[in-house]
């Protein structure tokens, strides 16, 4: 039961007295906190490039990871029918409406490419990997045209030749990169994709001229260093300096038709990769989230292009690496 006085109300119980300044809120006025909470996703989903990219690079990690920050509105559900806020409910279409905007239309069906296409496997088939032979067995039940490999270390080199070679005449290999073809090559060399704080020895890319029938396509295979997360933030320097480095090279491209294919180490909507991404398309229909393998949480094994169309991206089988291959139809124009 309760009692109004001056000041507000008591509400008397078994449990003792329980006071309120003022009114009791209503639904309309409670959840406030988690609307806000709500509306701040809504923005970080449309606009992320609200977050600074220094210090530490978060505003790179937040896109590399910006699926999933969806999920907020699970607990921020929670919240609402807690505090029976009709408020705080309605607040979250916001992000709701802004995650379908940005990502919904990766989960819609499309008609597969059809006419002058290239079916394409990307993979980093991991150093330590124990069993490359039965890796290149999968990868080629896929049936593609080209296949992009990183990672790749002299001594498992051999066994990817051995399995590969019945269907795939044509190959090259530069450093720790390679490309496997159904279709003749030349003019292969490597690209210098090396930052400046590495090491010399270090080569992860190759562009090579792929002779199909639809005419020719320069084909790049890359690998870009890898990321971490730690005490300073996410360490992508590296990173962001290859990719402007490769950037730089597929600008200068003198073939007009252009597909690379490699482990990027972050997804196509990280800031760090726009000198690449700029200039080239990506698939909008399909997650294909590759690593890690046991546990997928991101798309880092890319397929772009130029004057083509990349398809549905889906993964393949597991392999013996840590990530998933992942394979598209690549529609030329």
């Amino acid at each position: 039961m309760g009692e109004r006085t001056d000041s507000g109300t008591v509400e008397v119980s078994e449990a003792g007295v329980s006071w309120w300044v003022g009114e009791r809120p209503g639904r309309w006025a409670r959840g406030r906190v988690t609307a806000g909470l709500a509306l701040l996703t809504a923005l970080l989903l449309a606009f992320p490039r609200v977050v600074p990219d220094r210090p530490g690079h978060l505003g790179s990690l937040l896109e590399a990871f910006l699926p999933w920050l969806g999920l907020a509105v699970v607990p921020l559900l929670a919240l609402a029918l807690l505090r029976r806020s009709a408020t705080a409910l309605l607040s979250l279409l916001l992000p709701a409406v802004a995650w379908a905007y940005a990502f919904g239309g990766l989960l819609l069906a499309a008609p597969e490419p059809s006419g002058r296409v290239l079916v394409v496997v990307q993979h980093n088939v991991s150093d330590v990997n124990t069993d490359p032979a039965g890796t290149a067995r999968t990868l080629a039940e896929a049936e593609p045209d080209l296949i992009a490999l990183e990672e790749l270390v002299p001594a498992a080199l051999p066994a990817y030749e051995k399995a590969l070679a019945p269907a795939f005449r044509f190959h090259e290999v530069r450093g720790t990169v390679g490309i496997w073809s159904k279709h003749p090559l030349s003019g292969t060399r490597a690209v210098d994709i090396k930052p400046g704080g590495i090491a010399e020895g270090w080569s992860r890319g190759l562009r090579t001229v792929v002779h199909t029938p639809y005419g020719e396509v320069a084909a790049y295979v890359v690998h870009l260093p890898s990321v971490r997360l730690g005490t300073s933030g996410y360490a992508s320097s590296w990173r962001d300096e290859s990719a402007h480095l490769l950037g730089r090279a597929v600008a200068a491209e003198t073939v007009a038709k252009v597909i690379v294919l490699g482990d990027l180490n972050s997804t196509v909507d990280d800031r760090g990769l726009s000198p690449l991404t700029s200039q080239l398309n990506a698939s909008e229909r399909g997650f294909a989230f590759s690593f890690p393998a046991s546990f997928p949480l991101a798309r880092i094994d890319q397929v772009l292009a130029r004057s083509a169309t990349v398809g549905r991206m889906r993964t393949l089988p597991a392999t013996g690496s840590d990530h998933l291959p992942v394979t598209a139809r690549v529609a030329l124009r």
